[in-house]
């Protein structure tokens, strides 16, 4: 029992760092929302660059070190997503652009697992996304590679493969708004600190998944993510 709370504080999320003992310790998540443009007119919508918008995720939703995710309740229809995350090393509001890569720690490989089904219910009845979005393990992710290790990755491919056939295929020059574009705008909304994740979007080819399925992530450079669906 914690001599300082009256009940023990929550544990941790952290995520591996690559070529490190250390971990990364993960304090909140930011995903953006249709930020490329194949995937805006898949669900319907303009890709036109208009201002990015965000949901987020709650820290321990991340799936880490290679762990199965298990199939959430209440969902018959949850969809793969596959994005870059970029991991922030130091906090910041209101940062300039040419100046956002100065705050990135590294990159990352995640999954934005989302119960498509209470999503679009949601959106037909004009309330939050965080029922279809924000819920147990809705964000399996892998390690963390320092910007010392990858540079900023800014094009190569973006990659999930569902049971080893081809899902999802994007490149990280279709993003609408670059790395250094939405953390700057990201900026101006919240103030960011050390261990935030922001998932930069993902590219066509969202579908569901079923028990069973393995799921490969990938993107150029990057630690490859893999997780099995429990």
């Amino acid at each position: 029992m914690s001599s300082t709370f009256v009940i023990d504080p929550p544990v941790q999320i952290s995520l591996p760092v690559t070529g490190e003992t250390r971990r990364f310790a993960v304090n909140r998540i930011y995903c953006v929302g249709r930020n490329y443009a194949d995937h805006a007119r898949e669900m319907g919508h303009d890709p036109d660059r208009e201002p990015p918008f965000f949901f987020m995720k709650p820290a321990n939703s991340i799936v880490t070190d290679g762990k199965d995710m298990t199939y959430p309740n209440l969902s018959k229809d949850v969809h793969h997503e596959i994005e870059m995350v970029v991991a922030i090393g130091k906090g910041g509001s209101n940062i300039a652009a040419d100046k956002a890569l100065d705050y990135v720690y590294g990159y990352g490989v995640g999954l934005d697992m989302t119960r498509r089904d209470l999503q679009g219910e949601a959106k037909k009845m004009g309330r939050p996304w965080d029922t279809g979005k924000a819920f147990d393990q809705s964000a399996p992710c892998g390690e963390i590679t320092p910007v010392t290790q990858c540079g900023h990755p800014s094009q190569g491919a973006v990659t999930l493969l569902v049971n080893g056939e081809e899902r999802q295929l994007g490149d990280l020059n279709q993003l609408i708004w670059n790395v250094p574009d939405t953390i700057a705008y990201l900026s101006t909304l919240f103030t960011l600190e050390p261990g935030d994740l922001i998932f930069s979007g993902t590219p066509a080819g969202v579908g569901p998944v079923k028990k069973g399925d393995v799921l490969e992530g990938s993107v150029a450079g990057l630690k490859n993510l893999k997780t099995k669906i429990a």
